[in-house]
């Protein structure tokens, strides 16, 4: 009884303070989390097929994918990081965890009566009675804590091991609902037109500008006759508008890149086939290949302002519609990485990598201005 006491006693608080100073976090719900929001954007996909405004349902759907699949990514990243800092936490404890476990083994086969007695008769017993009283408490929330982390490692394992599967019907579906946006978007007929638009005197425009300012200047003379119906105004939600696609601001207004190059606008880091669109209701006056801008779409969403959105893989639109708020206006370019690949990422604590850039400038009147006066990113 003593031997076994004494051990109890030196393992007891070591132990707990070693154990304590992890709680438990919510890696393993966060990645289940992600996957049940990817199963609910294929039911939504489903969904999407008899929806009245396909154009709508297919890109609420696209967004759906999407966020499932960042979300999984990021649920996957943390549960590694939480799997490998409580395998190093056990690593780093393995002589306490050894010794309490020989302990426990020691206990178990001592006879009970044996346990009840004590060399120096019975003071020591009703002591040694007392200090093992006090101990038996500290040493089961030992062992809870012990088995915790051991069935979050197991439970963090199994959803890794589910989300090949997960990734790759999200990965499939997402990219099958991209294709069907782009034909429903082609098949569209119900926008409403403010103009029409002079293809002549645009490819004219296009020969004869160098910059972006001297092509949005001489955008009114691309127009087939005069404007009709009410064009947008998004003045009041000036200052509060969000992104066009989900991602982060690289670079802000006047800030040089790696080259030196100083452009009036934000670059804006993105996923490879991310949806872009229009955070409010703008008229299209120009899609198509700019410059050394790669494809660009120039939204009007007020009177006099221009959104300029540089650099997509596929534009979509024509010049003169009006699109309504959250309207898809083409998709990022690259290679969305495969399963593989996005296991070896989330395997050494890598997030979703943004490979693709869009640019952002906004100009009002005939020069551009800070895509702050008009845009709030989270």
């Amino acid at each position: 009884m003593i031997r076994p006491l004494a051990a109890l006693l030196a393992l007891t608080l070591p132990f707990s303070a070693a154990m304590a100073a992890d709680a438990p976090q919510s890696a393993a719900a966060t990645a289940e989390a992600a996957r049940a929001a990817l199963v609910a954007a294929q039911d939504q996909l489903t969904k999407a097929e008899g929806a009245r405004d396909r154009v709508a349902a297919l890109t609420a759907t696209v967004k759906a994918y999407e966020q499932g699949l960042i979300a999984l990514r990021d649920g996957l990243r943390r549960a590694t990081i939480r799997q490998q800092a409580i395998e190093a936490q056990l690593a780093a404890q393995s002589d306490e965890v050894a010794q309490l476990l020989a302990v426990l083994e020691t206990m178990g086969k001592t006879p009970e009566p044996v346990m009840l007695l004590h060399p120096s008769g019975a003071l020591g017993t009703a002591r040694s009675g007392m200090l093992l009283a006090d101990v038996t408490p500290a040493l089961q929330d030992k062992v809870a804590t012990l088995r915790a982390r051991l069935q979050e490692v197991a439970d963090l394992r199994k959803v890794q091991d589910g989300a090949a599967d997960t990734l790759r019907r999200g990965l499939a579906d997402a990219q099958k609902a991209r294709a069907e946006l782009s034909a429903a978007i082609s098949d569209r007929t119900d926008l409403p037109r403010r103009f029409a638009e002079d293809e002549v005197q645009t490819a004219l425009l296009l020969a004869s500008t160098d910059t972006l300012a001297a092509f949005a200047s001489g955008l009114d003379g691309t127009l087939d006759g005069p404007e009709t119906g009410t064009a947008p105004d998004a003045t009041p939600a000036k200052g509060a508008l969000p992104l066009p696609v989900a991602g982060q601001v690289l670079r802000g207004f006047n800030a040089a890149d790696a080259a030196g190059i100083v452009r009036p606008g934000w670059v804006i880091a993105t996923a490879p086939r991310a949806l872009v669109t229009t955070p409010v209701a703008a008229t299209v006056r120009f899609r198509g290949p700019l410059l050394d801008y790669g494809n660009v779409v120039i939204l009007e969403p007020a009177p006099g302002v221009l959104f300029v959105l540089a650099g997509l893989g596929e534009v979509y639109g024509e010049a003169g519609q009006v699109l309504p708020a959250g309207s898809p206006v083409g998709l990022m370019g690259g290679a969305t990485p495969d399963v593989d690949a996005i296991l070896t990422e989330t395997a050494a604590g890598a997030g979703q990598a943004r490979t693709e850039t869009l640019y952002l400038e906004v100009r009002e009147g005939q020069g551009p201005v800070d895509p702050a006066t008009w845009f709030a990113p989270d």
